[in-house]
């Protein structure tokens, strides 16, 4: 009796240290779905962390568990995650999402969690555990989903500056500040949908691994769907202002139009990623979008130097990610087992 209440209060912890995941995840990519809204001055901060986190909960109603199930599925060989494992992924996830925030570099939560959990399994079990094919789908789409951003972005300031060419100036603006906050909505409707269910993912998996679920389950309960959706929104709500200047004025100087064609090209590919069940991150979704946005003005208005730097902690984060999961498997293995 005492073995199952100390494996109940390690499933209940690990649960809890993936809802803080998730909040952080919220918190460390609020500006994902904020900067370009707050920057172009449509909505205040305080206003739009709420919109934004509004819209991370709605998601629950919209997208179907496609993630979810490919992080507690597809990723992993069935019987390899023990309760060690999910502890090693979740803190190499969160220790690269803290190092990020501090330094205001919009790195991927998402890849941070897949690097977290291939770290930690090759640790235990070595590259044959992964489930190839999942790897390779989400690996894809770190290249795949900027530059689908970055091409739907441009795209769309290219046909809306053509259907508004000869309309003033200060009427576009106009306009485009009401616009953007369907974009913004929208935006922010795919950043709950896909990465709130990276977590639920997780969750899932640990439940899996542990007995208190079985992969005939068509769903995870309802309990850690609900959970995990109001975590991230309240992460949200917190918000990162760090990266919301980087994401928001660093790599180009944003207009109301320009935000609502980053966010409406960022928000179809959210959507198409999460319908194809595509664990993306929404920060290389953003920011391919915002750069395609400003090269349809001038290449010089992009600040090519941030964006390299930006793209090096994209590199970096799933072997970074990995390398602190695989060190924090290996302590809980010596420590706890």
């Amino acid at each position: 009796m005492e073995t199952v209440q100390a494996a109940l209060w390690v499933v209940i912890l690990l649960v809890a240290l993936a809802l803080i995941f998730d909040f952080m995840n919220g918190f460390h990519d609020a500006a994902n779905s904020i900067a370009t809204v707050v920057s172009t001055g449509v909505l205040k901060p305080a206003q739009a962390v709420v919109f934004a986190a509004f819209f991370n909960f709605v998601a629950i109603f919209i997208f179907h568990l496609s993630v979810a199930a490919t992080v507690g599925k597809g990723i992993v060989q069935p019987g390899v995650v023990d309760t060690h494992v999910v502890f090693g992924a979740l803190v190499g996830a969160i220790t690269w999402n803290v190092i990020t925030w501090y330094y205001g570099i919009p790195s991927s939560s998402s890849h941070a969690l897949i690097g977290g959990i291939v770290g930690a399994v090759i640790a235990k079990a070595g590259a044959g555990a992964l489930v190839s094919s999942g790897i390779m789908k989400t690996v894809a789409f770190i290249f795949v989903s900027p530059l689908l951003g970055f091409l739907l972005g441009s795209l769309m300031m290219v046909v809306v500056a053509h259907i508004f060419r000869r309309a003033r100036p200060s009427r576009v603006d106009k306009w485009f500040r009401r616009l953007q906050l369907l974009s913004a909505g929208a935006y922010s409707l795919g950043h709950g949908g896909n990465d709130a269910q990276k977590t639920i993912g997780i969750i899932w998996l640990l439940l899996i691994a542990t007995g208190y679920a079985t992969t005939a389950d068509a769903s995870p309960p309802v309990w850690v769907i609900v959970c995990c959706y109001m975590a991230i929104g309240l992460g949200t709500m917190f918000g990162g202002w760090r990266i919301v200047k980087t994401m928001g004025q660093k790599i180009t100087k944003l207009k109301p139009v320009g935000g609502f064609c980053a966010e409406t090209g960022g928000a179809m590919t959210l959507f198409l990623a999460t319908t194809l069940g595509i664990p993306v991150s929404t920060t290389h979704t953003i920011t391919g979008a915002i750069v395609g946005v400003g090269s349809t003005q001038r290449a010089s208005a992009v600040r090519w130097g941030v964006a390299g730097n930006i793209i090096w902690a994209w590199v970096l984060t799933i072997p970074a990610s990995a390398f602190v999961a695989a060190v924090a498997y290996w302590v809980s293995f010596r420590v706890f087992d």
